[in-house]
């Protein structure tokens, strides 16, 4: 394996599937993870992947990825727009963080459009369903790469 990639699920994301699937989609968490540790193996990337509605589960998963991942692709959920323990976690340690949202926040309610982690993140990928996922993963592990 070339390394370790952590996919971070916030609140509410256990529901998706059945959750305002207009906005969300049809397929569940469990038919993403899936389809990502495909992607991640293809990459000959190993996947880990957690869901969390407690921000402090959260907080202590970016802590221990320090120690145990190279990167985290992160759908903070509503903790997006308000979490600055969040943000905090995530600048506290050294590895790459992509910010992932499955609908396009910039065509949602106005709080949507702001987002607390994005500036401690290397980038954000917003709007493309579970494709989001994909492409933070790809994106992840491009600046990985280009690192090594």
């Amino acid at each position: 394996m070339r390394g370790r990639i952590l996919i971070l699920h916030g609140p509410n994301l256990n529901l998706l599937g059945e959750r305002e699937p207009e906005i969300y989609g049809y397929e569940t968490l469990k038919d993403i993870n899936e389809d990502l540790e495909g992607l991640c193996e293809d990459y000959n990337y190993q996947m880990h992947a957690f869901q969390s509605n407690s921000e402090s589960e959260l907080i202590e998963k970016i802590h221990e990825a320090q120690q145990i991942h190279d990167g985290i692709v992160f759908n903070p959920g509503a903790f997006t727009h308000y979490s600055i323990a969040i943000r905090d976690a995530i600048s506290s340690v050294t590895i790459p963080v992509v910010e992932v949202h499955l609908s396009n926040v910039y065509q949602r309610e106005e709080f949507r459009q702001h987002s607390v982690v994005s500036a401690v993140c290397i980038g954000k990928i917003t709007g493309f369903g579970s494709h989001s996922y994909s492409l933070g993963i790809q994106a992840l592990i491009q600046h990985l790469e280009s690192k090594s």
